[in-house]
């Protein structure tokens, strides 16, 4: 969620900027279809947002703001191909444009083919290096913060709120808080389990298996039924919680769930537990229980909405960083006795 970002759904960031394909947002995925980025009348909004699914979901509220603003508009979200499906559930985007880079860097190019697009989103980046790839496509405005006409970026803002603040900047209302998901159309796979997902974009966001194991047992032991997630690259991660915890075959979802399963579990979900990154995302989106383990960065950039089913743990120190290759210390002052006790918070809320 903090460039370069966390892998959506722990599957590889998507096919690449030269992919020569349009995906239908409705449309699973694995099922490009060739051509350009729209056909027809309709004049063509394209938005930059080539990051996780965390990201995605914390732009959801802008997204819907350009859907109110642009109904006769086709939206056309450039992103990972791997979140067509997302994108379709927000209600906001026609077509998802594969892009993306190694490492989740800005595309250097995007693959547009037809007229220039009418409108030009960037809800990427704050400089040139977001804004160069979309003015390429000579549209008929940009909206950005790089943008002669932009407004100033703050650097401590809450995601949600800074890109709905870009667009409020040129008219355009939009809430932070409209970011709720509709129900997932296919049943969880475990419903009414704690889902446990240890794994983040990088090691410093990653609070110690050990530490998951032990809240894993303790949640076991009081009768909940308890399962982890993880993406396509964190089977060890996976692994060594299911082993630690003692978690059957059953309670085991690893290898990066599609994402209509991962909804429908987020969904389902007594509780869901995780460090900062997209699975927490989810949770919110769908009004799932959580508790998210923050660090180094703040809730006050990447948290929950205030409400009595979102719990937060974070202690702050000194400023980590968000790539680094060990947990950050501030993640690490965290104990599996305060996630116990947000756990049983969740019970108490009204």
């Amino acid at each position: 969620m903090h460039p370069p970002p966390a892998r959506p759904l722990g599957a590889g960031a998507g096919a690449g900027a030269g992919a020569e394909a349009v995906v239908r947002a409705g449309a699973p995925a694995s099922t490009p279809r060739p051509g350009p980025a729209g056909t027809g009348a309709r004049p063509r909004l394209l938005v930059l947002r080539a990051l996780g699914l965390g990201d995605l979901l914390a732009g959801v509220p802008a997204l819907r703001a350009l859907r109110r603003a642009y109904p006769e508009h086709e939206i056309v979200l450039a992103a990972p191909a791997g979140l067509a499906p997302l994108a379709a559930a927000t209600g906001a985007v026609d077509r998802v444009l594969p892009a993306a880079e190694p490492g989740r860097a800005v595309p250097r190019a995007l693959d547009w083919a037809g007229p220039p697009p009418d409108l030009a989103v960037d809800l990427h980046g704050s400089g040139p290096a977001s804004l160069r790839p979309l003015t390429a496509l000579r549209p008929g405005r940009v909206l950005a913060f790089a943008a002669p006409d932009g407004p100033p970026w703050y650097a401590e803002e809450h995601e949600r709120d800074r890109w709905c603040r870009l667009l409020t900047a040129y008219g355009i209302p939009a809430d932070p808080d409209d970011l709720l998901l509709p129900r997932p159309p296919v049943p969880s796979p475990a419903p009414g389990a704690v889902v446990l997902h240890p794994g983040a974009g990088a090691p410093s966001r990653r609070w110690p298996v050990e530490r998951y194991a032990a809240v894993a047992e303790a949640l076991r032991a009081r009768g909940l039924r308890v399962v982890v997630t993880g993406g396509a690259d964190e089977g060890d991660l996976v692994a060594r919680l299911a082993k630690d915890a003692h978690l059957p075959d059953t309670d085991v979802f690893g290898g990066g769930l599609p994402y209509d399963r991962l909804s429908a579990l987020v969904a389902g979900a007594r509780a869901v537990l995780s460090g900062d990154t997209g699975v927490a995302h989810l949770a919110v989106a769908h009004a799932a229980p959580s508790v998210t383990l923050f660090g180094p960065v703040p809730p006050s950039r990447w948290g929950p909405p205030p409400h009595p089913r979102h719990r937060v743990l974070y202690h702050p120190g000194p400023g980590g960083d968000p790539h680094g290759d060990t947990p950050d210390p501030a993640l690490l002052r965290i104990t599996a006795d305060d996630v116990l006790d947000a756990v049983d918070a969740l019970s108490e809320a009204p």
